[in-house]
Parts: C-alpha cells; sequence; structure tokens
C-alpha cells in the first residue's frame, strides 16, 4: 500500500510540472494578446485601416487575433449585438486559456491527502508489527515513523508549487481576459464612431446639395 501511495505521488508530481510548464509557454504575451495587434488598434482611426488591422491579426495568430476577426466579420451589425457576439466568444478563447488550470487545483486538495493516507497506512502498519522487542528499540521504532512521514512531506512538496503556479496562472488568464475586452473594446468604438462621422457627413452633403438644387 505504501508503494502504491508513492507511486500515485510521482505520478502525480509529474502531472503537475507538466502543466506548468505547459501552461507557462501558452500563457505569455505574445501567444495570447500580442503588442502588434494592441498597436493596431491604437492606430486604427477609420474603416479603411480595418484591412491593415486583418492582416496584423493574420501575421499574429492568438486568441486576441480571433476575437478581433471575429468582430470584424461582424461590422454589419450593430455595435451593441456586436458588442454581445464578442463578449460570447471571449468567454470561448478564456476557457481555453484556463485548459489544464484545474488539474492543478485538483493536484492541490490530493496531494496532501495521498501523502497523509500514506503516513497513517505506514504507521498503523509499523505499530501493529510491533512486539516488546521492537518497542524497546527507539531507533528502529524512529525509522519506521520517519520513512511513514516521508509520505506527508512528499504531497506537500507536491501541493505548494502547485498552489502557487495556479494561483499564479488564473491570476494572468484573468488579465489576459481585461487587456482583450479592453482592446476589442476600442476597435468597436473606433469603428463604429467613424463609421457613424462618415455616415453623418455623407447626409450633410446630401442635404446640402439638395439645398443648392432648390435655391436654383
Amino acid at each position: 500500500m505504501e508503494t502504491f501511495i508513492i507511486v500515485l505521488l510521482v505520478l502525480t508530481s509529474i502531472a503537475a510540472v507538466t502543466v506548468i510548464v505547459e501552461r507557462a509557454l501558452a500563457l505569455r504575451e505574445e501567444k495570447v494578446a500580442p503588442r502588434a495587434l494592441t498597436e493596431a488598434v491604437v492606430n486604427y482611426s477609420t474603416p479603411r485601416d480595418l484591412q491593415m488591422l486583418k492582416s496584423v491579426c493574420s501575421q499574429n495568430a492568438s486568441p486576441l487575433a480571433k476575437l478581433l476577426l471575429f468582430s470584424a466579420e461582424h461590422l454589419d451589425m450593430p455595435k451593441s449585438e456586436n458588442s454581445a457576439l464578442v463578449e460570447t466568444r471571449a468567454r470561448y478563447e478564456i476557457s481555453k486559456l484556463e485548459r489544464g488550470l484545474v488539474v492543478l487545483e485538483i493536484i492541490v486538495g490530493i496531494a496532501p491527502l495521498m501523502g497523509l493516507v500514506g503516513t497513517i497506512f505506514g504507521l498503523i502498519s509499523l505499530f501493529g508489527s510491533m512486539d516488546t522487542g521492537a518497542a524497546a528499540n527507539t531507533g528502529k521504532f524512529a525509522n519506521g515513523i520517519s520513512i511513514a512521514l516521508y509520505a506527508t512531506l512528499m504531497g506537500l512538496v507536491i501541493a505548494i508549487p502547485a498552489l502557487i503556479s495556479w494561483s499564479y496562472f488564473s491570476r494572468k488568464v484573468e488579465a489576459f481576459a481585461v487587456k482583450m475586452e479592453a482592446v476589442c473594446d476600442e476597435f468597436l468604438r473606433k469603428h463604429y464612431r467613424n463609421e457613424t462621422a462618415v455616415a453623418e457627413a455623407a447626409a450633410g452633403a446630401q442635404r446640402a446639395a439638395a439645398a443648392a438644387a432648390k435655391s436654383h
């Protein structure tokens, strides 16, 4: 039983390290929200810049690029409906960024418990196999207790880094979510504001032309 618990703890540690390394590589700024996309939205001034923005998105494949392209595909819709669609799509992209974090959360909970189970089972086996002679041998008794406690130590050694990583990556996903929402909102705000301005200018020109025609 002790060997089984130790093997489980080793497999759990391997899973934790794998998830930590994978998330550390995936949750980088250039992988989620490249600076080039942010700068492209900042420099977006008129609907004529839309093709330039799409080109930058194609060159910087990322969740933010997907959201910007998704919103650009629905610019024929009113701003409120487009924003609602982008929010729904953003939740899907964020859920992909959170992939693997649930594994770390589970490891944080079960690793100490598995270590505790191993320790308790080891102590039960130790006391159950003791006789009078073994009880008198304090060195052997202390060694048996130390071996049993190693399982708890292993569980804590696995759980603590997993907890730190889970908290760090969760906060990082939240920060990326806020940033992507802000960038997409800025893009939509600029596009619809400029589109409205162009429409109003065209309407004003038409009214001026009509007035001039009437005067003649």
